[in-house]
C-alpha cells in the first residue's frame, strides 16, 4: 500500500499561476462569489488604483451573465455602510456589489447580539483605542461605557491607532507608543482586548499606514488575550460566503496580503488571488503600478508568510 503523500510548503509557494490580469479567471466563469479586498486592490485609500473602476465594471458586466457577485471583504474597522459610500466617492458603483463584510461590522454584530459565549462575558466598560485623523469610530448602539481609568475597564477595544476615546464621547490624540504603554497597563490587569481591524499596515497613497493589528500584536506579546475580528479568521469569509449564498467551492478571495487575505482564504479553504502591488509592492522590489513581480520573489513571501495564493496578478486589472 502506498503511503499518503503531504505536499510541503515550499511545494505549495510554488503551486500558484501567473496572470497579468483577472481576464483569463473572468472569462473562465469558475466563481460565483469574488471577495474583494478593498486598500491595495481597488484604491489605495485616497485614490482608485488606474484601471480598477473600468475593470471592475467590465468584470461585473461579463460575470452577470453567469449569475456570479461581488461582495467587498475588507479589515477596515469602519461599518459596512461607511465602506460602501467611501467607494461611491472614489467613483465606484455601490449597487455593483452585493455588499460588503468588514471587520468592524462583524466586531459591532457581536458586541450587540452577546450571543457568543465569549462576547457574553466581556463585560461592558472599555477603554477604546480609535481614530483622530480619520475620524473616530463611533460606538452607538453597543450600550458600552468608555472609561479612561484602566483600573475601571473590562476590556480593550481597537478600533484605530490615533487616539484614545473619552468618556465624553470625544478623543484625544495621542502616539503609537503612548497607546502601547496604555496596553501595558491592561495587560497588569489582564484584561482582554477586541481588535477590529487585524491589519498590522495598510497603504495609504502607496505609503504604508500602521493599523490596529500592530497594537494587538504589541498586546499579545505582552501576554494579553486578543479576539482577532476580521481576515484572516474564517469568521469574516463565512459571513461572506452567507451573504452571497455560496459553498466554498464557488468563491474566490482577491488581496494584496499574504498574511491576512491570501492566508485567510487558506484557512477558509477557497481559492485566492494575490495583488502584488499593494502591501507588499517593496519587499517583491516592485517600483511601478502594475509591475510584474518575480515569481521566485513571490514563492520566497509566500513561504515566509506560510500563506498561498491560487493566483498572482500585478494589480486588479483586466
Amino acid at each position: 500500500m502506498m503511503g499518503r503523500c503531504s505536499i510541503s510548503s515550499s511545494e505549495k509557494a510554488q503551486l500558484f499561476q501567473t496572470l497579468n490580469g483577472i481576464q483569463q479567471l473572468s472569462q473562465s466563469r469558475r466563481f460565483k462569489a469574488w471577495f474583494l479586498d478593498q486598500f491595495g486592490v481597488l484604491h489605495d485609500g485616497k485614490q482608485p488604483y488606474p484601471g480598477a473602476i473600468s475593470t471592475f465594471c467590465v468584470t461585473v458586466e461579463r460575470l452577470a451573465t453567469s449569475g456570479a457577485k461581488m461582495v467587498i471583504i475588507s479589515n477596515s474597522s469602519r461599518r459596512a455602510s461607511i465602506t460602501m459610500e467611501k467607494l461611491k466617492t472614489l467613483g465606484f458603483d455601490p449597487s455593483m456589489f452585493l455588499g460588503a463584510i468588514t471587520s468592524g461590522e462583524l466586531t459591532h454584530q457581536y458586541l450587540q447580539r452577546r450571543s457568543d459565549d465569549w462576547f457574553a462575558a466581556l463585560g461592558r466598560s472599555c477603554i477604546h483605542m480609535t481614530w483622530s485623523d480619520r475620524g473616530a469610530i463611533s460606538l452607538e448602539g453597543l450600550g458600552l461605557q468608555v472609561v479612561e481609568n484602566v483600573e475601571e475597564a473590562e476590556f480593550i477595544l481597537a478600533h484605530g491607532t490615533e487616539a484614545l476615546g473619552l468618556s465624553s464621547g470625544t478623543t484625544f490624540p495621542m502616539k503609537l507608543e503612548d497607546l502601547e504603554k496604555i496596553l501595558e497597563q491592561c495587560a497588569a490587569k489582564n484584561i482582554p482586548m477586541v481588535v477590529a481591524n487585524p491589519d498590522f499596515v495598510t497603504v495609504e497613497a502607496r505609503a504604508l499606514r500602521v493599523m490596529p493589528g500592530t497594537l494587538a500584536a504589541k498586546y499579545e506579546k505582552l501576554g494579553g488575550e486578543v479576539k482577532w475580528m476580521g481576515k484572516p479568521d474564517e469568521k469574516i469569509y463565512k459571513s461572506a460566503m452567507a451573504m452571497a449564498g455560496v459553498d466554498v467551492g464557488d468563491c474566490i478571495a482577491v488581496g494584496d496580503s499574504l498574511h491576512h487575505d491570501i492566508k485567510g482564504a487558506n484557512i477558509a479553504g477557497m481559492q485566492s488571488a494575490f495583488i502584488t502591488g499593494g502591501i507588499h509592492a517593496s519587499e517583491l522590489g516592485l517600483g511601478n503600478y502594475g509591475e510584474l513581480a518575480d515569481s521566485s520573489s513571490v514563492q520566497a513571501l509566500a513561504l515566509k508568510y506560510d500563506a498561498h495564493p491560487s493566483f498572482v496578478l500585478p494589480a486588479f486589472m483586466w
